[in-house]
């Protein structure tokens, strides 16, 4: 029995209460799971099981209804006239005892939701309709304003002291990742009141751009005069140890930092060849991805203590401030997900930077032994901590096995060099700087995005390692794109 079937079992044994409950939905969905989700981000989150009687016995869900009840449940749940603000969440299919169930977590959420026009909250009896209890309304309000710093709203800031084209760009990547997305035909101030960073004060009523809202997408400018000490501090530090080698002052609004950090990390860590069955993983980039989402997304911005991430010999470190829910380092086994900004964390899911809550750790769990020969360190406290331990060459050293490297230094040359040519040098130059689809690498090239110029100029490249899929499982996705490998950037900048 696998461990997530363990704990699924122990899970459905403790029964209901109040961060669990239990929907049979066996051919439709249940009519109040909406008001369990609600009263879920009202209160400290929980767990949805669909297929699962309320005495725990599993039913599971019909075959034929799978589909959707998967599709109903998210549609309604990102529909604003059903939940209030609307909620993005996941839901996973799983198999326990030869049934389909489906598994929802249901994150807190640092807003105050309605469902169908009331307010839902939630205790061991489970979900409590409080919209008439005055009491326990403000009661509500007053913890989410207290607690989450990141919706404190901003009556001066609007649309002008947010980067336009940004938001573009990330309505754009949000509906290529999902073409349904509720984004796709809102404008700009619709967009960022459903990604809730656009409110009004209930206990003022004044409305403006939340903190969230100048983090994630303000121009510099503004974002400075409001958020002063704002900065991560990237410090490569190997030869110097006094000082630096190499430093990046990071100043900029949350999505433009992501790519920051990963063009650092890019930079100055090394990025082995490594299979999984037979598809190539990025051990480097799966695992800082999490770590750059941690360090941006779990920050207390109140606090002036500065971000920093640091490459030192055989290892990086991340520092961020925190308002803690322990003490101490976190075991991945007993580790129970708490979102520090739960609408920072939605809107880096919407475009792409980070995974479901918890699922970006295990990942980072999974592929940091194969990287760096031992787990990460995650420790909690004021000040949160990661380490994580990375592998070291020398200049001379060549990440890429030996059989690619003759490869490359062989066959590549002649392939590129006489097949496919100057084309496909200018394909290799244009992914030195971004990922790229089939569509804008074959227009990069000066070709037609047709079948036949991408057999002959990008397969050849894919063939050869010097580019590879962005999701090689789905080589057929709408949403694939392609990337420079280690041996495509040396030629590339060979020219």
């Amino acid at each position: 029995m696998s461990p997530s079937e363990q704990k699924l079992r122990e899970l459905i044994r403790q029964g209901e209460g109040i961060s669990t409950e239990f929907k049979a939905c066996r051919n439709q969905l249940s009519r109040d799971v909406f008001e369990t989700a609600c009263a879920f981000l009202n209160r400290h989150g929980g767990t949805i099981l669909l297929g699962v009687e309320d005495s725990g016995q599993v039913g599971g869900i019909e075959p034929d209804a799978m589909t959707r009840i998967k599709k109903d449940f998210v549609t309604a749940i990102n529909n604003p006239q059903k939940l209030n603000p609307p909620a993005y969440l996941a839901v996973d299919e799983i198999t326990l005892d030869g049934k389909a169930l489906l598994h929802i977590y249901v994150p807190e959420s640092s807003q105050v939701h309605r469902c169908n026009g009331r307010i839902y909250d939630r205790n061991e009896d489970g979900d409590l309709d409080v919209t008439d209890n005055t009491v326990l309304v403000a009661q509500l309000y007053l913890r989410k304003q207290t607690t989450y710093s990141e919706n404190r709203v901003f009556p001066h800031l609007g649309l002008d002291d947010l980067d336009r084209d940004l938001i573009a760009k990330c309505r754009k990547t949000a509906w290529l990742r999902w073409e349904e997305h509720p984004w796709k035909d809102m404008d700009d101030l619709e967009l960022l009141k459903s990604a809730q960073l656009y409110q009004t004060n209930p206990e003022t009523g004044t409305s403006g751009i939340t903190l969230a809202g100048i983090l994630l997408l303000g121009k510099q400018l503004p974002l400075l005069n409001t958020v002063p000490h704002h900065r991560t501090d990237l410090i490569l530090r190997k030869v110097n140890l006094d000082r630096y080698d190499d430093r990046d002052f990071v100043d900029v609004n949350l999505v433009e930092s992501y790519d920051r950090i990963m063009a650092f990390v890019h930079k100055h860590l090394p990025d082995p060849f490594y299979l999984e069955g037979t598809t190539r993983i990025s051990l480097r980039d799966t695992i800082f991805r999490e770590v750059a989402s941690n360090l941006l997304i779990h920050r207390e911005y109140t606090n002036a203590f500065p971000a920093k991430l640091i490459i030192e010999y055989g290892q990086v470190r991340t520092e961020n401030s925190c308002r803690p829910h322990g003490f101490g380092r976190l075991d991945p086994e007993n580790f129970t997900p708490f979102p520090k900004n739960p609408v920072i964390a939605k809107f880096f899911r919407q475009i792409g930077r980070a995974d479901e809550l918890g699922s970006g750790m295990r990942k980072m769990m999974k592929y940091s032994r194969a990287y760096g020969g031992a787990e990460p360190e995650l420790i909690e406290g004021d000040v949160f901590r990661i380490i994580v331990k990375v592998p070291e060459f020398s200049k001379s050293a060549d990440p890429v096995p030996p059989q690619v490297g003759e490869q490359v230094g062989e066959q590549v040359g002649e392939q590129v060099g006489e097949q496919v040519g100057e084309q496909s040098r200018i394909g290799l130059y244009a992914l030195t700087s971004s990922v790229l689809s089939k569509r804008e690498l074959l227009q990069a090239m000066g070709l037609s995005p047709v079948y036949l110029n991408y057999k002959r100029h990008v397969v050849p490249l894919l063939e050869h390692g010097l580019i590879e899929m962005t999701i090689p499982d789905k080589p057929n996705s709408r949403l694939q794109k392609y990337r420079l490998t280690a041996a495509g950037r040396r030629l590339a900048e060979k020219g």
